[in-house]
């Protein structure tokens, strides 16, 4: 559906148009992300941590690596890690080269979850999956030349 009949509404530019339409069809995206999270009651930014940490192990991750490759890079990575360290999906240890700082590492829960979240990734990329292959391409060419 186009995004003047989703949000019944009419643009200035194409422009402004297709910044709302970006941020339109994120939400749709991360909304259909938060459904499949919602049973291991995990946030998007939790699963985040979790890929990221996942890809570094089995080594430790620092706090400042981690907000390096966050997608959503105001989120405050301490309290995030505070909250999955309590559902028992991270390690947090003092970091033997500075004692300010602490040494993240993924657990074999946290693994567990991410295993169950990968085999339901199918239905996330059955959201775009009607696209081809070269406009799968050409849009992630795209939103990179946005940002570059």
């Amino acid at each position: 559906m186009k995004i003047q009949d989703e949000i019944k509404s009419k643009f200035k530019n194409e422009y402004l148009k297709a910044r709302i339409n970006l941020h339109f069809t994120h939400n749709y995206l991360n909304n259909q992300l938060i459904d499949v999270l919602k049973p291991f009651k995990v946030s998007p930014t939790q699963f985040n941590v979790l890929r990221i940490l996942r890809g570094q192990y089995p080594n430790t991750s620092s706090i400042g690596l981690i907000k390096e490759r966050m997608i959503d890079k105001n989120s405050d990575i301490s309290r995030v890690v505070d909250r999955m360290h309590a559902k028992k999906l991270v390690i947090r240890k003092e970091c033997k080269q500075d004692r300010r700082q602490k040494d993240i590492i993924i657990t074999q829960l946290g693994l567990d979850f991410l295993a169950k979240i990968d085999e339901l990734e199918d239905e996330l990329d059955n959201k775009i999956r009607h696209l081809t292959t070269e406009e799968i391409t050409q849009l992630n060419n795209l939103l990179d030349k946005i940002r570059s």
